[in-house]
């Protein structure tokens, strides 16, 4: 017989941890629900999770190796289900299927071992629910919603389409983020060069002319011997520091002031917040019209944002929500979204139609995130533009300038 761990409710609603012998996780349910519990989730064997100082369970080597897919993939996948389940096809058979339509061998094996769960007597939510890294909380809560109202193709549906959709979001962010990282890096590497190789070789003539220089070409040889000298060094420690700042952002607590601060910023912080209300209304609309409750909807939702910052104000949101304190309300105390989306949400609440609200909620947000990355690209590349124009002129006249005076000395004589 194996050891079961599991979590379980129990009839005043409260949760339950405990341990239970049986020969299958069947079984195991079978122990639980004799218990006068109800299980929400069965592990085979005694977690043993190492916790810190600070009272997070410590890293796992093993999470490395965790079998993950690619959005891609998932959706795919999502869609073959779906169209399988709508034709009435039984689940263990549909998995069977898609499992073998897989040419991916370890895609073929996650979705097996979800058959095997499933054939186990688990749901399919419970079943996915053991490959956290593929399907995440959204994707299972969303699943579990479709077994239980019977909808679980159009569930599938609407999964496959927010995959497709996050895809796209996620495509655009790289987009905003690589092509001013590379326009700057050329812009500082093309005024570098000039610096440390050109401008050096042209100082050397005037530097034999044992003349009194002009102060702008002073300031250039100046600059041009540190970067010579000291290129190196500050590249260095640069890289150090950029390290540190990568190691530092693994501290919570330094983490959640970062994305404050980023909130904070004129062009960034609007970009940020579009993407994470976008993502927010978008995932708490397919939830809500997939028949999950409002406030784990919320608590689902909240979990997919990458500000921390941003996903602790929605955090108290939903405990508001809870309280009885209506949604655009709480929303609107998070002071994250734009009067616009509060006025849709609020409009959808008095009306009964909150699920077609939220869905136009985060389709407007939506393109206002892309019109606010291309607002910031728009204002960005040309200041750094002029900037490099700017530093160049300035090498240029540092140059030009004792050359009009030897020119001139020239002509007097």
């Amino acid at each position: 017989m194996a050891t079961y761990q599991y979590t379980a409710v129990d009839r005043s609603g409260k949760s339950k941890k405990g341990t239970v012998e049986a020969d299958s996780p069947k079984g195991a349910r079978a122990k639980i629900k004799e218990l006068g519990l109800i299980p929400s989730e069965i592990r085979e064997g005694v977690l043993k999770n190492t916790v810190g100082t600070s009272g997070s369970a410590s890293f796992s080597l093993s999470s490395l190796f965790e079998p993950r897919m690619s959005n891609a993939n998932l959706c795919l996948i999502t869609r073959q289900i779906a169209t399988l389940v709508s034709a009435s096809m039984p689940l263990e058979e549909t998995l069977r299927a898609v499992a073998q339509q897989n040419e991916n061998p370890k895609h073929a094996a996650i979705i097996n071992s979800v058959r095997e769960k499933v054939c186990e007597g688990l749901t399919l939510a419970d079943s996915m629910r053991k490959f956290p890294k593929v399907f995440d909380d959204l994707y299972v809560s969303m699943v579990a919603a479709g077994e239980k109202s019977g909808h679980l193709d159009d569930v599938l549906e609407r999964l496959a389409d927010y995959t497709e959709n996050k895809q796209e979001l996620k495509a655009k962010v790289t987009q905003a983020l690589i092509y001013p990282i590379v326009l700057t890096i050329v812009a500082v590497s093309v005024i570098g060069i000039l610096l440390s190789t050109v401008v050096p070789k042209v100082v050397e003539q005037f530097m034999n002319m044992k003349a009194s220089l002009p102060r702008s070409t002073v300031i250039m040889i100046a600059i041009s011997d540190f970067v010579r000298n000291y290129g190196i060094l500050l590249l260095l420690i640069l890289g150090v520091g950029f390290c540190l700042f990568v190691t530092a952002m693994r501290n919570p607590d330094f983490k959640k002031k970062v994305h404050g601060v980023i909130l904070k910023l004129p062009v960034i912080g609007k970009v940020s917040r579009s993407l994470n209300t976008a993502r927010y209304a978008q995932t708490l609309c397919i939830l809500h019209s997939s028949a999950v409750p409002l406030i784990e909807g919320m608590r689902v939702a909240s979990d997919t944002l990458t500000n921390l910052v941003a996903k602790d104000r929605l955090a108290e949101a939903s405990e508001k929500v809870r309280e009885g304190k209506g949604l655009s309300r709480s929303l609107s105390e998070t002071k994250l979204f734009t009067p616009m989306m509060l006025h849709m949400i609020a409009s959808g609440e008095k009306s009964g139609e909150l699920d077609n609200m939220l869905g136009r909620a985060a389709t407007n947000q939506s393109n206002e995130f892309k019109r606010n990355v291309a607002m910031a690209l728009a204002v960005f590349e040309p200041l750094l533009i002029v900037g490099m124009a700017v530093v160049v002129l300035f090498i240029v006249i540092s140059i030009l300038q004792p050359l009009l005076q030897m020119n001139t000395m020239v002509g007097g004589r």
